[in-house]
């Protein structure tokens, strides 16, 4: 190839992902907001947050609004870190290719680029931050000479995995992940004391921002009203496990509840069973007394149970925990699983606090008109960027370039993100795995860039 050729095979897959970019903000702007983001836009501007989501989502979205009312400027980060990440690929060195200019369009007009960072979601947070996070490791493997640039990017790579775990509980695994691929680059790019560079580097990573990410969490929960929401969501995870179970087999012996709260036991057998479904939690709610007895039953008792039927059913609780990952995986109905969210509604209340008022309009019946013809194809599906990810995983394990083990750092970060909801899962919210969609997305356009590489072995 002539290196002639070079600046115009990147400007083309630049101008197009720079078009996409202009054009997702134009016709989403200024964002879509759900129930839950009312509520955290609300909260952002009293500086007053709930115990329910990571408090630096409302955080976010008060600085932005404080900036320019609403969470337009929210909108704006997202998609230039959705974005951004995608384009500096193209900056990482080797030959340009035009499978790059191939796959760009098909990158920017998946809902996951075009539609999905103007929602306004800690699932879209995360995802953005996560990916730009791994990206700009990339970038400091492929600068990792200069030494001033590579600790300039990798600081801001791991910030952006620290905003990430703070978006998401179980968003410490891109933390993990992150350090295990820098000692990893880090030994590649000391032949001679590869073992103690790379555990340096690791350690030092992981440490620092653990640090970080338990400071930041203990300064935003200054702000945070009522009990502390993980032990919330924990308490209604073993009972929605407990109620599977005993959906699933209802002869289980329920002893530890029979003890503690035998009336608590009689609902879940009754009232349980009727109601339980894998597909989310909310229809417990159709009980009232149910969610009352829950509410009301001694956390030990709850507990108890729940540990009791890990250790002495595994089979019956793996059983449970498949029924309800299945759903979040696979997305047996779509609809069901919320895939997407257009225009602007909330509680009455919050959207009267906030001077808004509901909005869905013709701009937003056609974005959700051009989401919907991707129901049912790959484009949609978890499972297809599962098997993406896990192909470029192994095509980039494979070559093993500084660049490529950042990338592939965060494709096993996102894999052990979705495998974790096999333990945590108890709803179907297509958005929770977005981040899987996005990193096997972003993958994909990274091998493209230099496609005539990929069998080649490294060292």
């Amino acid at each position: 190839m002539h290196l002639r050729t070079a600046p115009v095979r990147i400007a083309a897959p630049a101008t197009i992902i720079a078009a996409g970019f202009v054009f997702s903000l134009a016709i989403n702007w200024p964002g879509h907001l759900s129930y839950d983001s009312v509520i955290q836009l609300l909260e952002g501007r009293t500086g007053v947050y709930a115990n329910w989501h990571p408090p630096v989502m409302s955080w976010m979205l008060g600085l932005a609004d404080a900036v320019l009312p609403g969470a337009g400027l929210f909108v704006v980060f997202d998609t230039v870190l959705a974005f951004g990440a995608l384009a500096s690929l193209l900056l990482l060195g080797g030959r340009p290719s035009w499978a790059a200019a191939a796959m760009a369009p098909v990158c920017v007009l998946c809902p996951q680029f075009l539609v999905y960072p103007a929602i306004v979601w800690k699932d879209v947070l995360f995802a953005a931050a996560s990916g730009a996070g791994f990206v700009s490791l990339a970038h400091a493997a492929r600068r990792w000479e200069r030494v001033r640039l590579r600790f300039a990017l990798l600081t801001g790579g791991f910030a952006l995995l620290v905003l990430a775990a703070l978006a998401r509980q179980n968003g410490i695994l891109m933390l993990v992940c992150g350090a295990g691929a820098l000692g990893w680059i880090a030994a590649l790019s000391a032949p001679a004391r590869r073992f103690r560079s790379g555990a340096s580097y690791a350690a030092g990573a992981l440490a620092a921002s653990l640090a970080a990410a338990a400071a930041g969490h203990a300064a935003l929960s200054l702000r945070v009203t009522g009990d502390l929401g993980p032990a919330s969501q924990i308490r209604l995870l073993q009972s929605y496990d407990i109620v599977g179970a005993a959906a699933a087999e209802p002869g289980l012996k329920l002893a530890r509840l029979h003890a503690a709260d035998p009336e608590l036991e009689t609902l879940i057998r009754r009232d349980g069973v009727r109601v339980y479904s894998p597909e989310r939690n909310d229809t417990l709610s159709n009980s009232p007394a149910l969610m009352q007895a829950l509410n009301d039953a001694p956390p030990d008792a709850i507990a108890a149970q729940w540990t009791n039927l890990i250790l002495h059913h595994p089979w019956l609780y793996l059983q449970t925990r498949w029924a309800a990952f299945r759903w979040v995986f696979l997305t047996p109905d779509l609809q069901a699983c919320y895939p997407y969210d257009f225009g602007i509604d909330g509680p009455p209340d919050v959207m009267k606090a906030l001077g808004y008022v509901r909005r869905w309009d013709a701009r937003d019946e056609a974005l959700a008109a051009y989401a919907g013809h991707f129901a049912g194809t790959p484009i949609l599906s978890h499972a297809f960027y599962a098997a993406l990810a896990l192909a470029a995983l192994v095509l980039l394990l494979r070559r093993r370039r500084p660049t490529d083990i950042a990338i592939a750092g965060m494709l096993a970060s996102a894999l052990a993100f979705t495998a974790s909801f096999f333990v945590i899962s108890i709803a179907c919210d297509y958005r929770y795995l977005y981040a899987l969609d996005l990193s096997a997305l972003t993958a994909v356009f990274y091998l493209a860039c230099n496609p005539q590489e990929l069998w080649r072995r490294g060292g």
